[in-house]
C-alpha cells in the first residue's frame, strides 16, 4: 500500500511540517510496516505506515518506545504523533541518522541495557497486549515468572503451530517442553525487569559518537535474561556487549539452561511467521531442551 504524494503531504501538514520544498521517499524500515522519510525545511520525520486493520501494531510500538524513553536509560527514537489518513494508520517518529554499531557502541549498549533492566515492576507482563513481530503477545499481569513464561509465551506459540500443522508432533512437544520448563524454573525467581523484548541485531544501531539506540520494541516486564537470549540467538552483537552487561549486572547461575527456553520462544514465533527451516529449527531446539 504505497503512500502517494498527496497522502504524505496531508500527514506532513498534521505534523506541522513546512509544505514548501516538501519531499518524501521510501526507505527500509523493517519487515512489517512501509517506511518513509518526510523531508521539509523545518525538519525530517521517519514515518511508518500500515493498513487500518493492522494499525494496532503502531499503537503498541509507540507505547513501547515511550516506556523505554521514560526509563531514561537508553536512547530510542522519540514518538511524535500517531494518526489515520485515508485507509492507513501512521506513526511519526524522530528521524535519526543510524549507523552500524562498533565494538565500543556494543559495550555501551551492554551497560545501558543492564541499567534499563533495573527498572522493575510489581508483576510480569504489561498493561496492554502488544506484538512480537506480527504475532499478538499476551501480557496478562502475573506474579509468578514460571507461570507467565510458560502459559503466556511458550504455550500460545505451540498452540499456533499445532493449529497450523495439525498432523505434526507439536502437541506432544508442547506438553513435554512445558513440563521441563516447570522443573527448570521452579527455583528461579527473577525481578520483573523492563525489557525491550525483541532485541535481535536489526533492532539496535549506532548514532554518531558510538551512542547506542534501540527501536521496534515488544516491551513488558520479564526476566532480564530474555533480552540477552534474543541478542544471542541470531548473533550480530560483539562479545563486548555481553561482557559489558555481565560486568554491570552478573547473570545468575543456570542462565545457560534458561536461555534455551527464551530462545525457543522466538524460534517458535519465527516458525509460526515464516515456516520452512524455522519449523525444523524450533523442533530441534525442543529436542535439545528435552535432552538436558
Amino acid at each position: 500500500m504505497p503512500l502517494d504524494f498527496e497522502q504524505a503531504n496531508a500527514v506532513a501538514r498534521k505534523l506541522g511540517l513546512d509544505e514548501h520544498d516538501f519531499e518524501f521517499k521510501p526507505i527500509s524500515g523493517g519487515d512489517i510496516a512501509e517506511a518513509y522519510v518526510l523531508q521539509a525545511t523545518t525538519g525530517w520525520v521517519f514515518l511508518k505506515v500500515l493498513p487500518l486493520d493492522q494499525a494496532g501494531l503502531l499503537s503498541a510500538e509507540a507505547d513501547g518506545l515511550k516506556a523505554l524513553a521514560e526509563s531514561g536509560c537508553i536512547r530510542v527514537p522519540g514518538v511524535l504523533r500517531r494518526g489515520i489518513q485515508d485507509e492507513f494508520g501512521w506513526l511519526a517518529l524522530e528521524y535519526l541518522q543510524l549507523g552500524e554499531r562498533s565494538r565500543l557502541c556494543d559495550a555501551r549498549l551492554g551497560h545501558k541495557l543492564a541499567e534499563l533492566h533495573r527498572s522493575t515492576g510489581e508483576s510480569f507482563g504489561w498493561h496492554r497486549g502488544n506484538y512480537i513481530g506480527r504475532t499478538p503477545q499476551i501480557n496478562i499481569l502475573t506474579e509468578d515468572w514460571r507461570e507467565f513464561f510458560g502459559q503466556h509465551r511458550l504455550a500460545p506459540q505451540f498452540d499456533r503451530l499445532r493449529r497450523r500443522y495439525p498432523d505434526s508432533s507439536w502437541r506432544e512437544l508442547k506438553a513435554e517442553t512445558l513440563a521441563a520448563w516447570d522443573l527448570v524454573a521452579a527455583n528461579h525467581q527473577p525481578e520483573p525487569s523492563l525489557i525491550h523484548g525483541d532485541l535481535w541485531r536489526g533492532n539496535a544501531a549506532s548514532l554518531p559518537g558510538d551512542e547506542p539506540v534501540i527501536f521496534d520494541p515488544a516491551v513488558h516486564y520479564a526476566d532480564r535474561e530474555c533480552d540477552l537470549a534474543m541478542a544471542h540467538l541470531f548473533g550480530g552483537y560483539d562479545e563486548a556487549f555481553f561482557s559489558a552487561y555481565e560486568e554491570a549486572w552478573p547473570l545468575p547461575q543456570g542462565y545457560e539452561i534458561r536461555r534455551l527456553y527464551y530462545k525457543l520462544y522466538h524460534m517458535l514465533n519465527h516458525a509460526n511467521l515464516f515456516g520452512g527451516p524455522y519449523q525444523d529449527a524450533a523442533g530441534q531446539l525442543c529436542q535439545r531442551i528435552l535432552e538436558h
